[in-house]
């Protein structure tokens, strides 16, 4: 086989190994940002009290925790090793955020101060942990390739297989935690299994990705006070920043209430995981087609579109009777929209990476991408801040049965579960309409002029 055949089985091995590897991560995601507040209300039944304190530090943890991924980027960017400067920090993350995984839903026998306290340093343990690998992993897209299409290809594939995981904990959860005992030692069961799934298709991009190192001439290190002038010099990052949050908040919001809309207002909790599975189907035939419209149609018109679907689902799901067909319907329109949302998203921050290596004379992979789970977290943060307050105030926390939630107390949900999201979701929309500036023909020159800037080697990129 030719040098050509084997650059293009290199290049087809990354789409492939590369998009294996968020499978187990994102389950492991789902399970601590989604289900751990569920596991906390509903499998340790801890009091209001403890609650409230619960509420704030959610909030507090994950905003201080946020405030240090840009320095953990900042260490991705200046690693060197003989492995590169993203599987270390893929590894360390992996394995060591996969054990205290498995801390959340251990059962210590404490109560009150004693297991708020455990919680609060297991938890800044796990988000500085699982922040490393995560930032380390979607840094190392925009070192695959500087083709905007090749990035598409590649980040579709890995947000499908994101959604494989994320969706096969969300359907298999609460059917396989029941069927385990429904118990503290069934979702412990269930956290360790998770963890060794994450482990085992993390060892695909570990061991099967194969970076272009020679695409980037130079590679200098990042000061610290360099690294605030990334993310702040850099007016596209900052934009598309404002934008990825405000769409988070809302996505977060509405996830997090799943499984309590379906307990306490359908009051059916088993249909939940039906649900679940239209949604993922829905998400991972948006991302599978998202190739060809993108072919088409340019990304400015997707996330019109893609927004148009998210409106439209909302409304139909906030005036929506407790009919699934009507509730599955609103439901494919709001995950079919989100997807495309979603991989535009991180397709728009990839580009962002050019533009400040352009505009401040480095590259910075790592410490750009260290926006997106600083969003995340600070879009959970919230998320599980108003998810929290929420429960309280609607007296679905102190409920004994579905039946004792009054109407007042479910429309307390719905507002905070639909049109607060909306509302957010909505208005990153129009942050990114009025000030993001990168399409294809900006960026195509500032790939030009970063080659004859000598920054990029466009040569090895062609081959």
């Amino acid at each position: 086989m030719d040098s050509k055949s084997n650059r293009i089985k290199d290049g087809s091995d990354n789409h492939f190994m590369y998009g294996l590897g968020t499978v187990g991560r994102d389950m492991l995601y789902s399970l601590v940002s989604m289900y751990l507040i569920f596991y906390l209300t509903d499998i340790l039944n801890l009091p209001d009290a403890t609650m409230w304190w619960m509420a704030g530090i959610f909030t507090a943890l994950r905003i201080f925790d946020a405030l240090n991924d840009p320095i953990m980027g900042f260490l991705v960017d200046n690693t060197h090793s003989r492995f590169g400067k993203f599987k270390p920090w893929i590894a360390i993350g992996g394995v060591i955020g996969g054990i205290l995984t498995v801390l959340f839903f251990t059962d210590f026998g404490l109560t009150g101060a004693g297991y708020i306290v455990s919680f609060v340093i297991i938890y800044l343990a796990w988000d500085l942990t699982y922040g490393a690998n995560d930032i380390a992993y979607w840094s190392m897209l925009p070192s695959l390739s500087i083709d905007q299409k090749e990035r598409e290809k590649i980040g579709s594939f890995a947000r499908i297989c994101a959604n494989i995981g994320m969706f096969a904990c969300v359907i298999g959860i609460l059917p396989i935690t029941k069927a385990l005992g429904g118990d503290k030692h069934a979702w412990f069961i269930f956290a360790v299994a998770v963890v060794l799934i994450t482990w085992a298709f993390l060892c695909f991009p570990l061991l099967g990705v194969k970076e272009n190192r020679a695409i980037v001439n130079k590679q200098e290190n990042t000061t610290l006070r360099e690294m605030f002038g990334v993310l702040f010099k850099n007016d596209q990052l900052l934009f598309t920043a404002i934008s990825m949050a405000l769409f988070m908040i809302g996505y977060c919001t509405t996830t997090s209430f799943g499984v309590y809309f379906f307990k306490y207002a359908f009051k059916n909790e088993a249909m939940y995981s039906v649900f679940a599975g239209v949604l993922g189907i829905s998400q991972l035939s948006a991302l599978t087609v998202f190739p060809l419209f993108s072919k088409k149609y340019s990304r400015k018109q997707l996330y019109a579109f893609a927004t148009v679907l998210v409106v439209l689902g909302y409304i139909v799901f906030f005036f929506a009777p407790m009919n699934m067909i009507v509730i599955g319907l609103a439901g494919v329109l709001i995950f079919v929209g989100q997807a495309f949302i979603q991989l535009l998203m991180l397709m728009f921050l990839s580009d962002t990476i050019e533009y400040g290596q352009l505009k401040l004379g480095k590259r910075n992979e790592s410490i750009t991408f260290s926006v997106q789970p600083f969003i995340n977290k600070i879009g959970g943060a919230i998320a599980s801040g108003i998810v929290a307050v929420t429960l309280i105030i609607s007296g679905i926390n102190s409920a004994a049965t579905p039946d004792d939630v009054t109407a007042s107390g479910l429309l307390i949900m719905k507002l905070a579960m639909l049109i607060f999201p909306l509302i957010a979701i909505v208005a990153g929309y129009i942050v990114y309409r009025l000030k993001f500036k990168i399409d294809k023909k900006l960026f195509d020159q500032i790939i030009a002029d970063l080659g004859a800037r000598g920054d990029l080697n466009l040569t090895e990129q062609k081959k």
